[in-house]
């Protein structure tokens, strides 16, 4: 299928199933249609793994200070859970940004590898976001998983394997670094990932860079080291932005108390809170309560 081909089968499922701004889970549970009609402002953002193949559009996304720009007929690899920031800088509603994005299954990654026998990394990764055009195969692959969106008695045969061919491109890709290593369990990359999921479990806890070191069996120094190179920040940045975007989502979504909501998350001071949200947001907690109570009451 043809890139202009599948922008247009993706623009007319956008259309028939109401997709607004928010990526829009198609019945492959694991692929999304991303749609924007016009530039955005910088948004906060929480990746998990992933890959986005743009077929038309650009947008822009955040590795610590670096910005990492992808558009048409390029493609995006996150191999690791990531709070960042993103915008789309090219979209118009003649032209939209348009994307198909597929959430990565980092155990099928792992078999794969297995079946592929060990291959020698020649450059290690340094970070956990890649960006580089995509191939024909991918395009192909992508394209034959999202045409099964209007075969559903297809899909549940035959997603399975084009997903796994999907994941099989993208480890021998030459932004796959990430992926491959992540497949070996040993790795820097997955003792870093081993840590990123302890932290997501609790973001609310009292967290010691020394701990986390030694979960994933590195000295506290190495492991700063290691975790900054591949998601850009800190352990402890990482954690500040976790517990501030899950705060966020309970004023906006939950309707849970600025106070409440800062002490869910772990910040003992609600001053403290509000500085740091306000630095993260570009605006005040009590803003976006403001906000969230007028359009529920359909004043916005």
């Amino acid at each position: 299928m043809k890139l202009e081909e599948l922008a247009q089968k993706v623009l007319t499922y956008a259309d028939g199933n109401g997709a607004g701004d928010q990526p829009l889970v198609t019945n492959c549970s694991s692929l999304q249609v991303v749609r924007q009609r016009v530039p955005t402002e910088i948004y906060p953002v929480l990746y998990q793994p992933i890959f986005c193949l743009v077929l038309q559009g650009e947008k822009t996304t955040w590795f610590g200070s670096e910005a990492v720009s992808f558009g048409k007929m390029q493609s995006l690899i996150v191999g690791l859970d990531l709070p960042t920031q993103a915008r789309v800088s090219k979209a118009s509603r003649t032209e939209p940004y348009l994307a198909l994005a597929l959430i990565l299954d980092l155990a099928q990654i792992r078999e794969l590898a297995l079946e592929l026998g060990s291959e020698k990394e020649q450059a290690e990764s340094r970070s956990a976001v890649a960006a580089a055009s995509a191939d024909e195969a991918v395009l192909d692959a992508m394209g034959r998983l999202f045409a099964l969106t209007e075969r559903p008695e297809a899909l549940n045969i035959l997603a399975p394997l084009i997903i796994k061919e999907i994941h099989y491109w993208l480890l021998k890709a030459k932004h796959g670094a990430i992926l491959r290593q992540l497949s070996t369990r040993d790795s820097q990359a997955a003792r870093v990932a081993q840590a990123i999921t302890h932290i997501r479990r609790d973001v609310a806890a009292s967290l010691k860079v020394e701990d986390l070191a030694q979960l994933a069996g590195m000295s506290p120094s190495s492991f700063h080291g290691h975790f900054k190179a591949f998601t850009g920040i800190t352990p402890m940045q990482f954690q500040k932005r976790l517990r501030l975007m899950e705060a966020r989502r309970l004023i906006q979504l939950e309707g849970v108390s600025i106070s409440a909501s800062a002490f869910q998350v772990g910040y003992e001071s609600s001053s403290q809170f509000s500085r740091e949200y306000s630095r993260q947001f570009g605006q005040p907690p009590r803003q976006d309560q403001a906000d969230a109570k007028a359009f529920i009451s359909g004043r916005i």
